[in-house]
Formats: structure tokens, sequence, C-alpha cells
């Protein structure tokens, strides 16, 4: 069973090549087999929320809010770790942030 702020490797397909390659992410949620995730990059130029060696990750690392997307279950290779209670409040935090924008 996966719980959110589970970082796990599974495999993502980028949206500007048909290539496939195993990746980290962090899961958001999961129903019915389906999970939503946000991509981590070890690209420390890239915006989003830091997640350090410290923290679990096996190099420093930027949790991308900006590319969320849905995965099946089953591509998931390995649950790695789960992020603390402060990181996924950080995470919730900017994500209600960035859907406040929508002014409903």
């Amino acid at each position: 069973m996966l719980k959110s702020g589970d970082i796990i490797l599974t495999k993502v397909q980028f949206t500007d090549t048909f290539e496939v390659k195993i990746r980290p992410a962090v899961v958001l949620f999961e129903e019915f087999d389906n999970v939503v995730v946000a991509g981590i990059t070890s690209n420390l130029k890239m915006e989003g929320i830091p997640l350090t060696k410290k923290e679990g990750a096996v190099k420093d690392s930027v949790i991308k809010l900006n590319y969320l997307f849905t995965i099946s279950k089953a591509m998931i290779s390995k649950v790695l770790f789960n992020l603390n209670s402060k990181k996924k409040h950080e995470i919730f935090k900017e994500l209600t942030n960035k859907l406040d924008r929508l002014n409903i």
C-alpha cells in the first residue's frame, strides 16, 4: 500500500519523446491503482522543493511541483523511503498556493 510522501522509482514517459526511463517521484495520493506523483530531479537549478541526502535522497534533488502526472501502480519499481511530516506539509502548502491561483 502506497502512502502520501513515499519516494518511489517509477517508469516515466517524457512529454517531448516516446522514451520511458526509471525516475524518482513523490507520491501525492493513490486512488484505484492510479497514483498521482510529482517528479524529482537532481538538477538543482530547477524550481521546486529541495530534497537532501540527509532526508534520504540518493543525492541532493528538487521535487518539481510543476511536473505532476498520473501513473499506474504497476509502473512503480520500488518504494525508497517516506518523507517526514515537515516536508509533506511543505509540499501541501506549495500545492495549495498553486491551486489558489485558480481564483474560483
